[in-house]
Formats: structure tokens, C-alpha cells, sequence
């Protein structure tokens, strides 16, 4: 479980060395999640203990979640005075999101009913 966890972390190491190195605007675990797909794709498949430490970690995904609960609580009042900009924001990401979503499965469904004539 160590070694596959540290293997994960390699890769986190990885991209953001990445990340600073090239100067990308990407994020650098983002980019460590890209180069440890290609990992598994060429290894087809995680090893055991890497699928074993990746479904602990899920497990307890839920506590990844307690700083930005903390964040929220220590920002609480500036949330507060830029409420509308955020309701506009989560409002307009949604219908954005939504938006594609149903034009991505149209097309995809259309492409199949294509496919089956």
C-alpha cells in the first residue's frame, strides 16, 4: 500500500514539476493524473495494490472535503457580500453544463440511430 501510494504522489510530483518547468496553466496534479493515465494504459490496467490504495482513498473522499468546509466558514462574510455574482455564476455554469449535456447525448444518440439504419 506505501509503494503504490507513493507511486500516486510520484506522479503528482511529476506533473507539477511538469506544470513549473513548462509554465503551463494547467495544475499540476491535473497533469499528474494525465501522465499516470497513460501509465495504466500502457501497464493495461492498475496493478493490484494501486487498485487497492485508490479505493481506500475514495473511501474516504469525503474527508478531502473539511478544509474547503473550513474555507467557506472563515469566508462566510465575503460569500455574503458577492452573492450575486456567485447565484449568477453557479446559475449560469448550470444551464451551460446542462446545455451540453443534452447536445452531447442528441448527437451521440442520433450517431447511433445513424449507425443502426
Amino acid at each position: 500500500m506505501i509503494a503504490a501510494f507513493a507511486l500516486l504522489l510520484a506522479f503528482q510530483l511529476a506533473g507539477e514539476t511538469l506544470r513549473v518547468a513548462l509554465h503551463l496553466p494547467v495544475p499540476g496534479p491535473v497533469l499528474g493524473m494525465a501522465l499516470l493515465l497513460m501509465y495504466l494504459i500502457a501497464r493495461r490496467g492498475p496493478s493490484e495494490p494501486l487498485r487497492s490504495t485508490a479505493g481506500t482513498l475514495l473511501q474516504n473522499l469525503s474527508l478531502m472535503f473539511v478544509p474547503a468546509g473550513t474555507g467557506v466558514m472563515l469566508h462566510a462574510g465575503r460569500l455574503v457580500d458577492e452573492a450575486g455574482p456567485i447565484a449568477v455564476a453557479l446559475v449560469a455554469s448550470t444551464l451551460l453544463g446542462l446545455a451540453a449535456t443534452g447536445l452531447t447525448l442528441h448527437l451521440l444518440t442520433r450517431r447511433r440511430t445513424g449507425d443502426a439504419q
